[in-house]
C-alpha cells in the first residue's frame, strides 16, 4: 500500500517522481533484506528489524556487489548468500561421494542410513551478482599450511566442520594422514575436536559452545528454579584457545529458544545481576556485543579472519509426523518462504570500530538460502537402518545430510578465505 501510494503521488510532480521512486526502491530493498536476515522471535516488530539491519551495516561486511558478473570479492559476501539461486549441478556436485568420507558421524550419513533419493547433494548455490570461484581443495590446503581453522558453536557448526573436513580430505590420498590429535572419534561431544592434516601441518577444529558465552552456577540467593545462568558478558572459558587461530567461524542460534532454556533451568545473568525479565532477543544481542568486544580486544587484525555464520533454519512440522522426510527438492520460489516460522535470530547490530587495528567481523548470512533446502535434512535417516525402529528415535529436521547443504556454506567461506590470504 505504501509503495502504491507513493507511485500515485509521484504522478503529480515530475521532480518528486524520482525522489519517491527512489524511496519505494529503498523500502522494497529493506523489506527483502529484513526477510532474509530475520528468522523469527515470534512476530517480530518490523521497525525493530529494520533498525537492527541498518545498524549492522556499519559494523560488519555486508552486501556490496558491483553486479559486473566477475568473481565474488570481499564486499559481495552478504549478497552471495541472499541474492542467488539453487541450481542443479550433477557435474561438479557433490564435492565428495556419500560413504567415501570417513569424517562424517552416523547422524549425517543419510545415504548410508538408507535414504533412497540422491538429488539433495546435486545442487549448487549461484549468486546473481558475481561468480563463486570453483572450490579447490588443494589450493585451500596450501592456504591453510601451518595455520588453524576453527569452527565454534553448536552441533550445526559441527555439521559445517565435518563438511569442511570432507571437502579438504578429498584432495588427500593417504586418509591416515588426517587424524584427530587426541584420538577422539567424531560424534556428539562437550569439548573440542581437532583434526590435523599432517602433510600441511594445519588443524581444522571444532569447539562446542552453543551460546558462545559461559554457562555456570547461578548467583547466591537466586530463586530455586534457577539452576544455571548464561553469563552474557563473559566469553566461553576456552576462548583463550581461539584467539590465535588464523580463521574463526562462529555460529549460534538453535539453543536460543524459551523451551530449551526452561528445560535447562537456565536464565540470563549480566555481570552479577540476574536478569529474570530479559527477553531472548535482548540477551542474544548482548552476547553479540560480548563477542565483538572480545574480537576487538583479543584477536589480531593482521592475522585472523573472523566470520559469523547466521542461523540455519530447521523445517519441523508440528502437524506432520514425517517432518521433512518426504521432501526431495529445494523450494526454488523464495516468495513461498516465511522465515518467521523458525525461532531464530534477528540480524545482530554491531558497532563500527574507528581503529584499523581490529578485525572486521564478516557476516555470512546463509539463513534465506538454507531455508529453501527443506530437502537436505537427515530426517529419519539419521541412524542406521537396523536401528530405525528403536524406541525414541526421532526425525532430524535441524541438521543436514553430508554431502549436502553445509558444503555450500563452505564454498562461500572458501571465496572469502582465498580473497583474504592469496
Amino acid at each position: 500500500m505504501e509503495m502504491a501510494s507513493a507511485r500515485r503521488r509521484a504522478k503529480h510532480s515530475g521532480g518528486d517522481q524520482i525522489v519517491l521512486w527512489g524511496a519505494c526502491v529503498l523500502i522494497s530493498s529493506l523489506s527483502l533484506l529484513v526477510a532474509a536476515v530475520s528468522s523469527g522471535f515470534g512476530a517480530a516488530r518490523i521497525t525493530g528489524e529494520v533498525s537492527a539491519l541498518v545498524r549492522a551495516t556499519s559494523g560488519v561486511v555486508h552486501a556490496g556487489g558491483d553486479g559486473d558478473g566477475g568473481y565474488c570479492v570481499e564486499d559481495d559476501l552478504s549478497s552471495m548468500s541472499v541474492a542467488g539461486d539453487w541450481v542443479r549441478d550433477a557435474v561438479q556436485h557433490p564435492l565428495y561421494e556419500p560413504g567415501q568420507c570417513p569424517f562424517v558421524d552416523e547422524g549425517f550419513r543419510c545415504r548410508e542410513n538408507g535414504r533412497p533419493d540422491d538429488e539433495y547433494p546435486k545442487w549448487s548455490w549461484r549468486p546473481r551478482r558475481c561468480m563463486l570461484p570453483r572450490f579447490d581443495a588443494k589450493k585451500l590446503l596450501e592456504i591453510l599450511r601451518n595455520r588453524r581453522l576453527l569452527f565454534i558453536g553448536d552441533s550445526i557448526g559441527r555439521n559445517q566442520w565435518e563438511s569442511m573436513l570432507c571437502m579438504l580430505s578429498s584432495a588427500v590420498t593417504d586418509k591416515s594422514s588426517v587424524y584427530e590429535e587426541n584420538g577422539n572419534p567424531i560424534t556428539k561431544h562437550k569439548g573440542f575436536l581437532s583434526f590435523r592434516f599432517r602433510d600441511h601441518n594445519c588443524t581444522v577444529e571444532h569447539y562446542r559452545s552453543p551460546y558462545l558465552v559461559r554457562r555456570g552456577r547461578p548467583p547466591r540467593r537466586a530463586p530455586k528454579h534457577v539452576q544455571s545462568t548464561l553469563q552474557l558478558g563473559a566469553m566461553d572459558l576456552r576462548a583463550h584457545q581461539w584467539k590465535d587461530a588464523d580463521i574463526l567461524v562462529f555460529n549460534t542460534g538453535h539453543w536460543w529458544n524459551q523451551e530449551r532454556l526452561l528445560q535447562l533451568g537456565c536464565y540470563f545473568q549480566d555481570g552479577k545481576k540476574l536478569r529474570l525479565d530479559m527477553s531472548i532477543e535482548d540477551a542474544y544481542q548482548r552476547v553479540m556485543n560480548t563477542l565483538q568486544e572480545w574480537i576487538q580486544k583479543e584477536v589480531k587484525a593482521t592475522k585472523t579472519l573472523v566470520v559469523l555464520r547466521t542461523y540455519s533454519p530447521a523445517h519441523i512440522r508440528v502437524t506432520n509426523n514425517e517432518g521433512c522426510a518426504t521432501e526431495t527438492l529445494p523450494e526454488l520460489n523464495t516468495s513461498r518462504i516465511s522465515l518467521h516460522q523458525w525461532p531464530g535470530m534477528l540480524n545482530p547490530a554491531f558497532v563500527a570500530s574507528k581503529s584499523h587495528n581490529v578485525p572486521k567481523l564478516h557476516l555470512l548470512n546463509i539463513t534465506l538460502m538454507t531455508a529453501q533446502r527443506r530437502d537436505g535434512h537427515p530426517s529419519r535417516y539419521n541412524v542406521a537402518q537396523s536401528s530405525r525402529m528403536s524406541a525414541g528415535q526421532r526425525a532430524d529436521c535441524s541438521h543436514w545430510c553430508l554431502p549436502g547443504v553445509p558444503d555450500a556454506w563452505n564454498e562461500l567461506l572458501y571465496s572469502l578465505v582465498i580473497r583474504r590470504f592469496l
